[in-house]
């Protein structure tokens, strides 16, 4: 696991650096997605998560969600195109779960990619990824986790 100012970030995940979001390509070729610790960090302790509805098509760098904080109400943008194949109930009952474990059980939803090849051509992993979120924090004039 890589860590970028107190932030983890795990080296196997794709990033979308720009969105705070991460994908992850699963055994049967399901896509999971959710916040970085980083945005976590950025909203503060989340108390509500409104996921797109199962069935729903989503197009990349489009909304797959919308969560809220006590300082910032905003989506999260799906880092692929895909439809939404399952949404994280603990989440809905639990948002700050998110800011606890945003790549374990804090992820946000599942999608079966439209173009996983495509889409995952423009997001970043291991020291990559690492060395993008530094820039970022470093732009963003972001102390750490």
């Amino acid at each position: 696991m890589g860590t970028v100012r107190g932030c983890n970030i795990p080296e196997d995940l794709y990033y979308n650096v720009e969105n705070n979001v991460w994908a992850r390509k699963e055994d049967d070729g399901s896509i999971t997605i959710g916040m970085t610790a980083f945005a976590a960090a950025l909203a503060g302790d989340l108390v509500a998560y409104t996921p797109k509805k199962e069935g729903k098509s989503i197009k990349k760098d489009k909304s797959a969600a919308t969560v809220e904080s006590g300082k910032w109400v905003g989506p999260v943008k799906s880092p692929v195109a895909g439809d939404v194949t399952a949404t994280n109930d603990q989440v809905a009952n639990d948002p700050s779960l998110v800011n606890r474990d945003p790549y374990g059980d804090g992820w946000l939803a599942k999608l079966t990619p439209a173009d996983w090849d495509g889409d995952s051509g423009d997001l970043v992993t291991g020291q990559d990824a690492l060395d993008a979120f530094e820039k970022k924090m470093d732009a963003d004039g972001f102390d750490g986790c």
